[in-house]
């Protein structure tokens, strides 16, 4: 089997041992975490050519690569919004390296390029997004990305001459923007990355054409890494979100006028609820599971200078609420059932006046509305339809189609099925099954299976290269809706939270128990993938129960759950996981930490984890040490391998062709473990 001879280098141990809560606990790379150390890069270098003598060499790659290109290599657009009669996006020719940002007049006019990131000078790996267009159509705000970074450079088009302006937010982390409504200047919550102050949280004036450093501060939230500060805004308002992550998240809201700092009024001191607002003309509505588990929207009335009232105008439902969004004088209202999904509409009373007429096997996503304008804008996708883009006035017949992806996937040919198993503690699991309509009526198959199990993040259809290639080869695509997301409601979320976690792993586990128990597949025809916390996820499941497994894909992930939330941001985390801080959570980390549980001497599956320097979500750290570890413990002759990108982060923004590398990468490596026909 190709590059199997060829051992993996060798990662020298150095280890670290602390008392943790009285228990012992050791880390053989933790030298792994410095990553612009010339050892760790040396490291890189090292994995990246051993990677490379395997993948590149497996049978089939270039026709691999072709069909990858035809998934990819297709016109796309995305990040639609709607101001006046204007529709602002990107859109990406087939063999264009990044999208441009682009405008359309009406719904039925032509795409006209404002701004080719091309035309920049820094290369394929440069992307652009729009942001934020003001009241007067005349200044367009958008975000600057190198690779895969969450950080961002900030910049303002004029729309009609096409000139960038000087006015520029430096890289870094952008919690909020506000054009004035005169057009003269823009508020803003920005946390540079070169920050004098790194855990100063405030909010700025800036008039266009000063010196940024004359900007005025217009309200604080203080000082801390634990605090993050937030700008909403609608025509003559601006709301301020302060968030004190600590075990429980505290949430504070203020609202002020534009340019009166005295008129700064406190509708939410403190609270512990969740707290998600949206200033409107004449009043101001919030997301919030303030009595309501599943969430309901309510009105805030400030009836004294301490007292807000909560006045209820969309009530809680079996059914979590997945999305909202104000379109004119409507609330469009999003829920996930055991049916599909669902999109309800409301008046500002919280009378139903109807529902969007939608598919209930699609995914929905809101893209924009605002009070101005009477039109929704969403994405819709299946299985095996790609995304396309929606737009629904209310009163008519249907959703009329404004942009869709095309792909040359033949959708007539494939099928999903709605089906359910027990759990390790006997609930019943749903499932998602989806591939050729052979493939489903029975028999044995290669199988592929994901899922996510966090944050309340419900598994529902969406369009997948990944999986659209590996079906086409026939295999079973398994998609369980496991404990920790929201399929059914707050409850399903919270039974996998924290201390609870090792209840999605037990669901995820026992799905592919299931399936191999059905003959529907077997271990050695069974791989899972997943990313960021699906990446903790899949470590988690084939460190518990390698034998389960063939082939695992691991893209950015948390791995080493002992010391995640010393890095970057990823403290805030604390409400889903819990640290190693606390003893009760240390000791429910430890026990499924997949770094901490790997074993010497065990057969592990075959491994691809995924990572780059890009990442301050789930620290390539993890990776990198995760790699070294189950290299030095594997005792089967199946590779466990590092594809790793320095312009590889969080953020899908990576060029068109080092997509179809990466992808290519992927399915060579499944189709050869797996033994699929290529």
């Amino acid at each position: 089997m190709p590059g199997i001879a060829v051992a993996p280098p060798v990662s020298p141990t150095e280890p670290v041992t602390e008392l943790l809560h009285g228990v012992s606990i050791t880390d053989p790379y933790r030298w792994l975490e410095e990553q612009d150390s010339p050892r760790t890069r040396q490291w890189i270098q090292e994995q990246t050519q051993y990677a490379r003598i395997y993948l590149d060499n497996l049978p089939g790659r270039q026709k691999i690569r072709e069909r990858i290109r035809e998934f990819l290599a297709v016109e796309t657009y995305d990040s639609l919004q709607k101001v006046g009669n204007r529709y602002f996006f990107r859109k990406r020719l087939p063999d264009q390296e990044q999208p441009g940002i682009y405008l359309r007049e009406g719904a039925g006019g032509q795409d006209c390029l404002l701004l080719d990131p091309a035309q920049l000078g820094t290369g394929k790996y440069t992307a652009v997004k729009p942001l934020r267009v003001s009241a007067d159509g005349r200044l367009l705000l958008y975000e600057i990305k190198e690779g895969g970074e969450r950080t961002g450079t900030f910049a303002l088009l004029e729309i009609n001459t096409r000139k960038t302006l000087p006015d520029l937010l430096p890289r870094g982390y952008l919690r909020g923007f506000a054009f004035a409504p005169d057009g003269k200047s823009f508020y803003y919550v920005h946390e540079p990355v070169d920050s004098k102050r790194p855990s100063y949280r405030a909010a700025y004036r800036h008039v266009l054409g000063t010196d940024p450093d004359d900007d005025e501060e217009i309200f604080s939230a203080g000082d801390g890494e634990n605090i993050r500060l937030c700008l909403i805004s609608e025509g003559r308002r601006l709301g301020f979100l302060v968030y004190r992550f600590a075990k429980k998240t505290q949430t504070e809201f203020y609202v002020r006028a534009f340019d009166n700092e005295r008129s700064t009024q406190t509708f939410v001191a403190s609270t512990d609820y969740i707290l998600s607002p949206l200033l409107l003309s004449a009043k101001i509505l919030a997301l919030t599971d303030c009595n309501a588990r599943n969430l309901r929207i309510v009105e805030l009335r400030l009836c004294g200078k301490k007292e807000t009232q909560w006045i209820e105008i969309v009530a809680e439902s079996e059914a979590r609420i997945n999305q909202w969004l104000v379109v004119g004088d409507r609330i469009f209202v999003s829920y996930i059932r055991a049916s599909g999904t669902e999109v309800c509409v409301f008046d500002f009373s919280g009378k139903k006046t109807g529902e969007v007429p939608l598919p209930r096997d699609q995914s929905i996503r809101f893209l924009g509305g605002f009070a101005g304008n009477e039109e929704l804008l969403f994405e819709a996708e299946s299985f095996a339809e790609p995304i396309g883009i929606w737009r629904y006035n209310e009163g008519v017949d249907k959703p009329a189609l404004w942009a869709k992806r095309i792909v040359s996937f033949d959708a007539t040919n494939y099928v999903h099925a709605r089906s359910s198993y027990p759990s390790k503690d006997g609930v019943q699991i749903p499932m998602f099954l989806f591939g050729r309509r052979d493939v489903l009526e029975g028999g044995c198959h290669p199988a592929i299976m994901t899922s996510y199990g966090g944050f309340g993040v419900s598994m529902t259809p969406q369009f997948s290269v990944f999986v659209a290639f590996l079906v086409e080869h026939g295999c079973l695509f398994a998609l369980p809706g496991i404990r920790g997301g929201s399929e059914f409601g707050a409850d399903w979320h919270t039974a996998a939270r924290r201390r609870n976690r090792q209840m999605a792993y037990d669901d995820f586990l026992s799905a592919a128990e299931w399936l191999i128990a059905s003959g529907r597949t077997r271990a050695d025809k069974l791989a899972i993938f997943g990313g960021s916390n699906s990446g903790l996820l899949v470590g988690a499941a084939m460190t518990q129960r390698p034998e389960l497994f063939r082939a695992v894909v691991c893209m950015v992930p948390m791995l080493d759950m002992l010391r995640y939330h010393l890095f970057d941001n990823a403290h805030i985390w604390q409400e889903e996981f819990g640290t190693a801080e606390d003893p009760e959570d240390f000791a429910a980390l430890a026990k499924y930490s997949p770094y901490h549980q790997v074993r010497n001497g065990i057969p592990y599956p075959a491994t691809m984890i995924v990572s780059g320097d890009a990442d301050r979500n789930c620290n390539p750290l993890h990776a990198r040490k995760m790699t070294a570890r189950l290299q030095a413990a594997n005792a089967s002759p199946h590779p466990i391998f590092l594809d790793y990108n320095q312009f590889r982060g969080h953020s899908p923004v990576l060029p068109l062709s080092a997509r179809i590398d990466a992808l290519t990468d992927r399915m060579a490596f499944l189709c050869e473990q797996l033994q699929l026909p290529v």
